[in-house]
């Protein structure tokens, strides 16, 4: 491979590594340098470990639901939270596994160390053995993000958590305090609220899920409330008035305190950008620390890309793998633009949550006309069937052209469907398209058959 475009990459997440592997694929001389393990933050600490986690509490709901399944276990069904534990880090490292055969595979060199650019074409890797330089034709930095941490709180105390060390629990809490009820604290409230913990959850803006159709959100706030969980809007944490080595008491503005076992800290994320020798070669940031790119996921400087996380685009692990595909076709000489204006967003909670393209409040902010089409799953034999009636589908289209413009739906196997109006509103396709379409029966998936015929007021199985 004496000719061919040596390309290094600088981490090894869910962007580093499909970039890795493309590359090697369409032919380059690839090396990723990892300081962690292969997979990055989505694999080890982030979408993987809490679906994991997730699927062991969904078996231990159904498990309590017996009797109205038609069935019982003999005995106190508790959990077993060390084997749950247990189960996440053996799903992590076959992942993990599978990425290093994958490398093979390829011929995708992996070196084991911190990276850091060293200068034009000059990437060193920082390992046990002594620092070694890499040339590169191209690099690429997919070095991602971790959780911001507010300066008010101090994270050594073994009270405070982070969405990482949440992961690392050996003992369920009794008490749980969130900070933030976005993605990340309400799939973590989904969790623990399971096991039996008790929870309250302290979000500054006027909903929970601020990204999310307002509608959704207040439902979703009903589900929490009748699963125990409190959720206080619109209120700050003004600081904290005791860290102890078995509670932690936060000040809530207007007087209020609450104490609780363990504190989980989850107001979003913060690039990975120290310590990578971006001064070295001139690459500009944002004010927030983030890489700047065009659309190429160019940086400033010739031959240096950006994705995933670290650009401060859009902080999912799909949108980093999908960059990491556009970035290799341009290093290789190609001329491929990101879009990200149909990325589907998925809150893996219980019941679960998706959306895609434009709620109704956003369409119309836009200049569209919406209008909307629903179909609650209560009406929706499979959902009846398998015991997961909660939730609804709405699709969102625009009046005047019947195109689908957006959907946000909540049940089960949401995170699944909503492909499909991705592909919709992507392609430009009418609601009468996807309606007309045979969704097979009886399925969840149907149901967004039925809100498809909503929309022009023609779904059978919708009451009027």
């Amino acid at each position: 491979m004496g000719d061919a475009t040596r390309i290094v990459i600088i981490g090894g997440g869910p962007g580093g590594y499909v970039a890795a592997i493309r590359a090697a694929q369409r032919g380059a001389d690839v090396t990723v340098v990892e300081k962690d393990l292969l997979g990055g933050t989505c694999l080890n600490r982030g979408c993987i470990p809490t679906k994991s986690l997730l699927g062991s509490v969904e078996a231990l709901h159904k498990a309590r639901s017996g009797s109205e399944f038609g069935f019982s276990v003999a005995g106190e069904i508790v959990p077993d939270f060390t084997r749950m534990m247990e189960r996440k880090n053996e799903i992590a490292k076959t992942l993990r596994d599978g990425v290093g055969v994958l490398f093979k595979k390829n011929r995708v060199k992996l070196v084991k160390g911190h990276g850091r650019l060293a200068g034009p074409g000059k990437v060193e890797a920082v390992t046990e053995e002594g620092t070694q330089t890499l040339e590169a034709d191209t690099t690429i930095i997919a070095t991602g993000s971790e959780p911001a941490r507010l300066p008010f709180f101090d994270f050594d105390q073994p009270t405070v958590l982070t969405s990482t060390s949440a992961l690392e629990l050996t003992e369920i809490p009794e008490t749980l305090l969130v900070i933030g009820a976005g993605v990340i604290g309400c799939e973590f409230a989904s969790v623990f609220s399971e096991l039996g913990t008790k929870i309250t959850m302290v979000e500054m803006m006027p909903q929970m899920l601020p990204l999310e159709d307002k509608r959704l959100a207040k439902q979703f706030q009903g589900i929490f409330k009748k699963k125990g969980i409190e959720v206080l809007l619109k209120t700050k944490v003004d600081g904290i008035a005791e860290y102890a080595s078995d509670h932690i008491t936060a000040n809530i503005e207007g007087g209020q305190q609450i104490t609780a076992e363990k504190m989980l800290v989850s107001i979003g994320r913060q690039p990975n950008t120290q310590g990578i020798g971006l001064d070295t070669l001139g690459v500009e940031t944002d004010g927030r620390g983030y890489i700047k790119v065009n659309d190429k996921l160019e940086t400033n400087v010739k031959n240096v890309y950006a994705i995933g996380d670290v650009n401060g685009g859009i902080l999912l692990a799909h949108v980093a793998s999908y960059e990491g595909l556009v970035a290799v076709e341009n290093c290789l000489g190609g001329s491929q633009e990101r879009d990200l204006h149909v990325v589907p967003s998925c809150i893996y909670t219980l019941p679960e949550i998706a959306s895609v393209g434009l709620t109704e409040d956003q369409a119309r902010d836009e200049g569209y006309e919406p209008v909307t089409g629903t179909f609650r799953l209560g009406a929706a034999g499979k959902a009846l069937a398998i015991g997961e009636a909660q939730g609804y589908i709405q699709i969102i289209a625009d009046q005047k052209t019947d195109k689908v413009i957006g959907a946000n739906m909540m049940g089960p196997h949401v995170t699944d469907l909503i492909h499909e109006i991705a592909v919709a509103v992507r392609n430009g396709l009418t609601v009468r398209e996807v309606g007309d379409t045979i969704h097979a029966h009886p399925t969840i998936g149907e149901a967004l058959m039925e809100a498809a015929h909503d929309v022009h007021g023609e779904s059978v199985h919708v009451a009027s």
